[in-house]
């Protein structure tokens, strides 16, 4: 997606929630090349100031730091606002079985206090962050938006609910909404620190270090891995198509094909041994598989397509690429 196709974002009043976090601050960042004026909610849950400190003196970027379960702070940031960029959340399957009443209050509260606040301030269209989790136990592959199965974690409930929600708002009170379903994005600015760090970014910085990745199980689940720039294609489109049909759907956001772990592992050995050639020689060890996780992952992209006009530029291995560049340079051993 060509830039120049966005500009009628240019001077557009958007509020990324979560800005500072992974996917925010490259949707913050590409928002103000765009000449867009972007406020950032976060409170640093899971997000980091560094992200989005490039974007401190650019005149067309304001930080709020406030929390979403706060209706007030919800209603002050969208005062004003053309759009919303809806990317808050408490992401993870183990974090959500372990506190199922956080990710509650986040996943659920807090998104419903940014509806209420984008209706009351009548905003243009609320573009939120859906999940591939809501799939479920659904067997059938690709996955097809209109067909889910049964939650498998707290987490994957709270992004269902999100989506009835939106539906509700917008046949109710008149909102204009697009969910997003996220297919294990990576890339740039994503976290490997922490409890709950995402696979790749995990596994690079353990290859940086010299040390053994973990695989959970045998290695054969397998995953729609999407690249950042992907997903801020997908949003952008969200945000400025203008074809009626296209507007209060639910889009998977993925590339429509498939890597397992083992394959995963070999690609990010592929990269990153340009860098050090010793990384070649470390093991991969075996755990046992991770609660409420499903097989396999692979998403029809076929409705994005037709709809938004959506056109992956990523495959796995270009990201892949583009990624090991930004973490050799960006992470500290």
């Amino acid at each position: 997606m060509n830039l120049k196709e966005t500009s009628t974002l240019k001077n557009k009043q958007i509020l990324v929630t979560g800005g500072a976090g992974f996917i925010g601050s490259n949707l913050c960042e590409t928002l103000l090349e765009i000449g867009a004026i972007v406020t950032c909610l976060d409170n640093f849950a899971t997000g980091h100031l560094y992200n989005i400190e490039p974007f401190l003196k650019n005149k067309n970027f304001t930080f709020v730091e406030g929390n979403i379960c706060d209706l007030k702070t919800c209603k002050e940031a969208c005062e004003n606002k053309d759009f919303v960029l809806h990317q808050a959340a408490l992401g993870s399957v183990p974090r959500s079985i372990k506190d199922p009443i956080k990710t509650n209050e986040v996943n659920i509260n807090g998104f419903l206090n940014m509806l209420v606040a984008a209706r009351d301030a009548q905003v243009k269209r609320f573009v939120y962050a859906a999940s591939s989790s809501t799939y479920g136990d659904a067997e059938e592959l690709p996955k097809v938006e209109h067909v889910i199965g049964k939650p498998l974690s707290p987490y994957a409930i709270t992004k269902y609910v999100n989506e009835l929600y939106a539906e509700i708002f917008h046949s109710t009170y008149g909102l204009d909404t697009i969910g997003l379903r996220y297919f294990n994005v990576f890339g740039r600015r994503q976290d490997p620190n922490g409890a709950y760090a995402a696979v790749i970014p995990l596994f690079v910085k353990k290859f940086m270090n010299h040390e053994s990745p973990v695989i959970n199980g045998d290695g054969t689940y397998s995953r729609d891995f999407t690249y950042i720039d992907n997903v801020v294609q997908m949003n952008l489109l969200a945000l400025t198509t203008e074809n009626d049909k296209a507007v209060n759907q639910i889009y998977n956001t993925a590339v429509g094909d498939r890597t397992n772990l083992l394959e995963l592992t070999q690609l990010l050995k592929k990269y990153l041994i340009k860098f050090d050639k010793s990384i070649e020689n470390i093991n991969i060890y075996h755990g046992p598989e991770r609660e409420g996780d499903i097989p396999h992952s692979l998403a029809s992209i076929e409705k994005a397509k037709k709809l938004l006009d959506y056109n992956p530029s990523h495959p796995i291995e270009s990201g892949i690429a583009e990624a090991i560049g930004w973490y050799w340079k960006n992470l500290k051993k």
